[in-house]
This record gives structure tokens, sequence and C-alpha cells, in this order.
């Protein structure tokens, strides 16, 4: 099924517009599917996925910490050293597992760099 999804997103570079749609559903089982999509797609087709930096950015921000976290991982694993500050603003979030993930993310992005 992964697959298919992937194959879509490598075909219709549009379906990239509903990352973070999709990873603010309710679903648990929709936002480990996208996670695990991007962390596919970033080898494939880091372009893109790159370009979905700033829709998961302003995620970072909203009222559920669930999806906060989920975003802070998927910045660490797309990679980008931009999203450092961005991150760093965590490390002060109400919701401890929140704070743990953005450092993580932080810890990933500059071991790569």
């Amino acid at each position: 099924m992964l697959e298919n999804i992937i194959d879509m997103f490598k075909q219709d570079k549009g379906m990239y517009s509903f990352v973070a749609d999709l990873l603010s559903d309710e679903r648990m089982r929709v936002r480990i599917g996208v996670t695990a999509l991007l962390e596919t797609l970033i080898h494939e087709d880091a372009e893109n996925v790159k370009k979905t930096v700033p829709q998961i950015v302003s995620l970072l921000k909203d009222e559920n910490p669930v999806i906060r976290g989920d975003a802070a991982n998927i910045l660490g694993i797309i990679g980008s050293s931009d999203v450092i500050p961005s991150l760093r603003e965590l490390s002060t979030d109400g919701n401890e597992n929140v704070r743990i993930i953005a450092k993580e993310s932080i810890e990933d992005i500059q071991a790569r760099g």
C-alpha cells in the first residue's frame, strides 16, 4: 500500500500540498503513514519533500502536542538546518514529549550537517 502512495506522490507532485493536512489527521495510522512516506521520499524525491517544510513548520504551533511532536520529528527526518530555530522554540513547550522530540530532531539535523 505504501508503495502505491509513493508512486502517486512521484507522479503527481501536487500531492505534496496535502502533507500538512495529513499530518493533522486525528487518526494515528494516517500520521504514521505520512511519516513513512516522507522517510522514503526524502531519499527519492528530496526536492519536493523539502518544499513541504513551510507547511510542516506551521504545525509546530498546533494546539495538539501530538501534532507538534510529529511535525518536529518529520522536520528532523527531512534534515534541513533552516528549521533548527523553529525547533528550538519548542524547548519551552508545555509538553515534555514535544520538547524531547524537538531536541532529538535538532541533534539529528546537526549530526548530518
